[in-house]
C-alpha cells in the first residue's frame, strides 16, 4: 500500500477524507473539552462509522482518529500510559472501515502538536522530548498498519520538524506535513507559505500541504503563492470557515458547492491532494469529490513536472 500511494501521487488529485473531532461532536459524541481521541476505545463503532461515510463519499485517503493521541496531550486527561493502545485502535478502526468496503483506501495515521510549546520559547518541551514524544506515537501509528504518517495544524516550523525526523526515525512511510495558517495568510509567527515550502522541502518529505487555517478561499490564495515554489506535491485541507456559537453549537458558514467550487480550482493549479478539515461534512466531501471527478490523472505543477 505504501508503494501504490507514492505512485497514485504521480497522477492526482487524491481526495483525502473530511473532519473527524468536530463531526463526531456534530453526532453527539464526545465533547471540545475531553479526549476526543480516547473515542478510538469508548466508541468504536461511531469512529468506524465517521470513516465508512467518508469512504462513501469517494475519500482515497481516511485519516485515523488520533489527531492528539501523543503522551502530552494524553496526560491532560489520566492517558499518557495509552498511548499505543489509543493510537493501534485508530488505525484498527480505519483498516476495518477499508475492509467492510473493500475499496482501495489509504489509512493515514494523524498526528497533531504536542500542544505544549518547544523551550526556550514559548515553552518548556525540549527538542529531544518532543522528538521522543512523536517517535513513540509515529512507532504505535506504523506498528498498528498505518499507510502513510500525516503530520497536521502545525503553527511552528520547529515542532513540524522535530515531529517529521522522528516519523522517519520511527519508520519508512510516505511522509505528508501540514501546517495552518492565520487570517493574514501566515502563521501564527509570521511565517509565509512560500517559506513553509522551503523549510519543510529540506526535510525531504513527500507531500507539503496546508490544513485547517480560515476557509477554502484563502486557502486557495496561499496554495497559489506555494504552487509557485514547490518541488515537492501538495495537499489542502481546509476548514468549512470560521465557526459561528450557534446555541452551543458550532457551526460552519461554508457549504459543500462553495467548498467544491475552491477545490476544484486548487486541483486545476496543481495541487495533488484535496480534502477538508474542520467542519467539512461527507456532504462537503461528496461535492468536493463530484468537482474534481473529471480531472484525473491531471499534469502536476509542481513537484517532478519543473524538475524536469
Amino acid at each position: 500500500m505504501a508503494q501504490s500511494f507514492l505512485e497514485r501521487l504521480e497522477h492526482p488529485p487524491i481526495l483525502c477524507d473530511g473532519a473527524l473531532g468536530t463531526e463526531l461532536y456534530a453526532r453527539g459524541v464526545g465533547a471540545f473539552d475531553r479526549c476526543m481521541d480516547v473515542l478510538n476505545v469508548t466508541a468504536p463503532d461511531q469512529v468506524r462509522a465517521l470513516h465508512l461515510d467518508y469512504i462513501g463519499a469517494g475519500a482515497e485517503i481516511i485519516e485515523t482518529n488520533t489527531f492528539g493521541a501523543n503522551a502530552l496531550r494524553l496526560a491532560t486527561y489520566g492517558l499518557e500510559e495509552r498511548v499505543q493502545e489509543i493510537n493501534a485502535q485508530g488505525v484498527a478502526l480505519a483498516l476495518d472501515a477499508r475492509r467492510l468496503t473493500g475499496r482501495m483506501v489509504w489509512v493515514a495515521g494523524a498526528v497533531g502538536p504536542l500542544g505544549k510549546g518547544l523551550a526556550p520559547s514559548p515553552g518548556p518541551v525540549t527538542h529531544a522530548q518532543a522528538r521522543e514524544v512523536f517517535r513513540q506515537q509515529v512507532a504505535s501509528l506504523a506498528e498498528a498498519g498505518a499507510d502513510l504518517i500525516i503530520l497536521e495544524t502545525f503553527t511552528d516550523l520547529e515542532e513540524i520538524r522535530q515531529a517529521a525526523l522522528a516519523a522517519r526515525e520511527a519508520c519508512s512511510l510516505p511522509l505528508l506535513a501540514q501546517m495552518t495558517l492565520t487570517e493574514e495568510g501566515r502563521t501564527a509567527v509570521g511565517v509565509t507559505p512560500a517559506e513553509i515550502v522551503r523549510a519543510l522541502e529540506e526535510l525531504g518529505v513527500d507531500v507539503i500541504g496546508l490544513n485547517c487555517s480560515v476557509g477554502p478561499r484563502p486557502m486557495l490564495d496561499a496554495m497559489a503563492e506555494m504552487t509557485r515554489v514547490s518541488h515537492t506535491p501538495l495537499s489542502a485541507q481546509p476548514s468549512a470557515g470560521l465557526p459561528d456559537d450557534v446555541g452551543g453549537r458550532f457551526i460552519y458558514p461554508s457549504s459543500p458547492e462553495y467548498m467544491a467550487e475552491q477545490a476544484r480550482r486548487m486541483a486545476e493549479m496543481g495541487v495533488a491532494i484535496i480534502g477538508g478539515c474542520c467542519g467539512t461534512t461527507p456532504e462537503h466531501l461528496a461535492k468536493i469529490r463530484d468537482a474534481i471527478l473529471d480531472l484525473p490523472g491531471l499534469t502536476r505543477r509542481v513537484g517532478s513536472a519543473e524538475r524536469s
